[in-house]
């Protein structure tokens, strides 16, 4: 039995603590800070999953054998390289990169770089900083609209402007580097060409050497039906993806993921954890539009749930660098997330909202987000609320019941799209 801390408080968290908790290699479980879904499958713990020194004290006091985490912002702080220097703690699993392999996700120019040298199809860009702005400017001029810029490090998801003139891409350009929009952040800045394709993200758990390929996934990013408004954390998710067939997930495999696993080899980057392969489907051809270097929110309550091997054991398998020796399975079955948020929502929201229902709901799964118990209620804690996620045998029948069961959950200032997997 292995003693197992996870850290974040999000879906997809819950996602993983559900998954986790019910494997027979499960021994005492933790959650730092977790929310109230969590506490259904572990014990919540009161720090923040940045806090490493009380993450050490933690997996000190409780005799942790395995450290998950997550969330990417202690990744990319380092947790891997913390244990891994540190005497008392470097005999703990830690189920992610090193700093040097989260800056897949860490650094835009970084990822970029990257893929240029492992020749990884990804879009044309270029990167700039305050000190070449007015180069960024005659680039972004000779670009034709619509434009993508990106700060270059981690944005809390906001960090990415498609602007569709020339003059909204100077604005946001400007914004980013010189006003220091997303402070450290944005001190580096890449402008890429727009790819116009549809979008699946697709996942892996590597050991550095082999890896194996979870279900994949689409989610819903924009907060109105239709796909319209601003970006969110993530409104809905479906697996699997119609589109990604045979054909084209051989090319994803061929171009994309095995050269990403080689050129992390070559390089020498530790890496034993997710990756989380941000993809664009255009016209026929797969293309990278960002690496993560952990599982996607809401993605991941929909992928964990299509994945029918035991989650420690493939941990440890990672671990013992023995990944080529497991036979993944996916269910037939597929899934349907969709996400109950808080209104005003991706901009200011209320929490503390009590939320009802929860006996009614039956043939769903309830992946808490944004929720903390307050005495004998569960209230709102956060932007994204709730997943409700649900099998089916088809898509259409999995997110039917996904909104049966929707509507069940009450709490004041309820939204949610009623539009997820419309194209399909």
């Amino acid at each position: 039995m292995k003693n197992i801390l996870l850290l974040g408080s999000g879906g997809r968290e819950c996602a993983l603590a559900w998954k986790l908790s019910q494997s027979h290699l499960c021994g005492s479980f933790y959650i730092a800070p977790g929310n109230a879904g969590t506490s259904q499958y572990g014990i919540n713990l009161p720090f923040s999953y940045n806090d490493f020194e009380a993450i050490k004290k933690a997996c000190i006091d409780y005799k942790i054998d395995i450290l998950i985490p997550g969330p990417e912002e202690p990744l990319v702080a380092g947790i891997y390289d913390f244990f891994k220097n540190d005497p008392v703690l470097k005999h703990i699993i830690v189920a992610g990169p090193s700093k040097e392999g989260a800056q897949l996700e860490g650094s835009k120019a970084f990822s970029k770089k990257f893929m240029e040298r492992h020749n990884i199809p990804t879009a044309a860009y270029r990167e700039f900083t305050a000190d070449s702005f007015e180069r960024g400017v005659a680039y972004i001029k000779r670009s034709e609209p619509p434009i993508v810029i990106k700060a270059d490090g981690l944005a809390a998801g906001k960090g990415v402007v498609i602007a569709q003139s020339i003059a909204d891409a100077v604005k946001a350009f400007r914004a980013m580097v010189m006003n220091e929009q997303f402070g450290d952040a944005s001190k580096k800045v890449v402008i890429e060409q727009f790819l116009d394709g549809i979008e699946l993200s697709v996942f892996v758990l590597t050991d550095g050497e082999n890896y194996i390929l979870l279900p994949e996934a689409k989610d819903y990013k924009r907060i109105y039906e239709g796909d319209k408004g601003p970006n969110t954390g993530g409104m809905g998710a479906i697996s699997p993806v119609p589109f990604a067939d045979n054909v084209f997930m051989q090319k994803v495999t061929e171009r994309i993921i095995q050269p990403t696993i080689n050129g992390l080899k070559k390089e020498n980057i530790t890496y034993q954890g997710f990756i989380f392969f941000g993809l664009i489907k255009v016209k026929d051809e797969p293309f990278v539009i960002e690496y993560n270097c952990r599982l996607g929110d809401p993605e991941t309550e929909v992928v964990i749930p299509r994945l029918e091997n035991d989650l420690v054991e493939l941990v440890l398998k990672m671990n013992e660098g023995r990944l080529n020796e497991v036979a993944v399975q996916h269910s037939h079955r597929a899934a349907a997330a969709v996400m109950l948020v808080s209104a005003g929502y991706p901009g200011d929201y209320k929490k503390g909202r009590v939320m009802t229902g929860f006996d009614k709901v039956k043939n769903s799964l309830l992946f808490h987000a944004g929720t903390i118990n307050n005495g004998p209620h569960i209230v709102t804690n956060g932007g994204r609320v709730l997943a409700v996620t649900s099998y089916g045998e088809n898509i259409k029948k999995a997110l039917e019941k996904s909104y049966e069961n929707a509507a069940l959950i009450e709490y004041e200032g309820k939204y949610y799209r009623q539009d997820i997997g419309w194209e399909f």
